[in-house]
Parts: C-alpha cells; structure tokens; sequence
C-alpha cells in the first residue's frame, strides 16, 4: 500500500476506513454505505486508492454500552 491509499474493512461490526500513513483521518461507521463513501471521498481527495475489504456481515456492533438501569 502507498502512502494516503484508503481502505475499508468490518471490524466486528461497525466499518472503518484506515488511511496508510496517516492514522488520525481514520475513522468510523456503523453502515458499511456510509464508511464506503466516505472512503471514497477520502481517497479521491488524497488521489489515492479506496481497497475495500469485504467479510461476512455479523450485523453486531460489539462496542460495550452501558446499561442506564445499571448505575
């Protein structure tokens, strides 16, 4: 991968875009449409390469929430 190339990959659930060589412009989705956009617009603007990295959907978003009853 070069440097500014984009890729968008499922991790556990929720889409994220990961920019080689420039951590901080990474980011995340909770729908693999709006991360694939994103990424695209991204790279584009770095006039790089979008990768996308297809997996099995698991339709779970695995971010711990705390319960409000809970507390």
């Amino acid at each position: 991968m070069a440097h500014g190339d984009v890729t968008t990959r499922d991790n556990r659930g929720q889409w994220e875009n990961s920019v080689e060589g420039e951590p901080e412009r990474s980011a995340s989705y909770s729908s693999r449409d709006e991360a694939l956009e994103a990424g695209s617009a991204l790279a584009a603007e770095f006039g790089s390469t979008h990768l996308v990295e297809d997996s099995e959907p698991t339709g779970v978003i695995t971010d711990e929430q705390e319960d409000d009853d809970a507390r």
